[in-house]
């Protein structure tokens, strides 16, 4: 099995969250944060920021660790893949978050997230780290990207 690191953002300003629609490549079509694979040499809190500055065009300056993902995927193949995914919450940040050939971002209120055009498991988890949760978290999903099994379990902090 592959084994991947990866970053994911969600930028938070009073009651709103952006999310970004997926224009290419692996997650096109759903909303989602910035983020993405963490490159050589390269910290999670490093790989975070460079990506929000590829995806979104903006710095993040403060942020916390709120979750950190164990993604199964293609789980129902012979040859599945292991993504582990660092979520950030980022609450201050330099510039404006602009379309780039990547992501298209949008502010959305918290009490209006469109679930339904996100990853199935944002649902599950998203909701416990905006109420200020730590998780470390399990999800299978099958080759047609659907969910087939989660695991949720509630850190007081990350190491």
């Amino acid at each position: 099995m592959t084994d991947r690191e990866y970053s994911l953002a969600f930028l938070l300003r009073n009651d709103e969250i952006l999310l970004a629609m997926k224009k290419r490549g692996f997650g096109a079509g759903k909303l989602n944060g910035a983020g993405g694979k963490v490159e050589p040499g390269e910290t999670i809190e490093q790989a975070m920021v460079r990506e929000c500055q590829e995806e979104l065009t903006i710095t993040p300056t403060t942020f916390h660790k709120v979750a950190y993902h164990d993604f199964i995927l293609g789980a129902d193949t012979d040859q599945p893949w292991h993504q582990r995914a660092h979520a950030f919450i980022v609450t201050e940040w330099e510039g404006e978050p602009a379309e780039t050939e990547e992501m298209a971002p949008g502010w959305v209120k918290l009490s209006d997230i469109p679930y339904d055009q996100m990853w199935d498991d944002d649902i599950h988890w998203l909701p416990l780290v905006l109420e200020g949760k730590l998780l470390d978290t399990t999800f299978t999903f099958n080759s047609d990207e659907q969910m087939m099994t989660k695991a949720i379990r509630e850190v007081e902090k990350f190491v």
